[in-house]
């Protein structure tokens, strides 16, 4: 998403001399690829920070090809954040304070879409969750889930 991004992952790329690797500057709301071109997307804690989520997945679906498949591990809302936890800062910039509702997930997918959806919240992530607020509860709220879906 930035420069200096985009430096990084090239550097790594160079030193564990890596093929078939290509990185471009971009949004994940607006992927600088053209329509079905991409055979997977991966991300990791990623689309949590986009303010537009749903089109986030519209975006990933429009550049798979048909048979195409997204793999992503995000933070997902168990239940709703109270607002003080809403209001700390660090909370949004560290995967939680912009988390979706689990139960949103499968319907923007849907829409998007995709179909064999499959989404898979890990109960024990919520134990490295509370190391990253610790005292503040925020593992009752959120988990890191599996999302997985396939463009027909």
């Amino acid at each position: 998403m930035t420069p200096e991004m985009l430096k990084k992952a090239r550097d790594n790329t160079a030193k564990l001399a890596l093929g078939n690797v290509e990185f471009r500057l971009g949004e994940i709301e607006h992927l600088p690829i053209a329509d079905a071109t991409a055979d997977v997307i991966i991300s990791n804690c990623v689309i949590n920070l986009s303010p537009d989520k749903s089109a986030v997945f519209r975006e990933a679906f429009r550049v798979l090809k048909p048979g195409g498949r997204i793999a992503v591990s995000d933070i997902v809302l168990l239940q709703p954040l109270p607002v003080a936890l809403l209001a700390v800062k660090e909370l949004y910039s560290g995967c939680v304070g912009g988390a979706s509702p689990v139960t949103v997930l499968s319907p923007w997918l849907a829409d998007a879409g995709f179909t064999d959806i499959h989404i898979e919240p890990k109960p024990g992530s919520r134990e490295l969750i509370r190391e990253w607020a610790p005292g503040l509860g925020v593992e009752n709220y959120v988990a890191s889930a599996t999302i997985q879906a396939r463009k027909p």
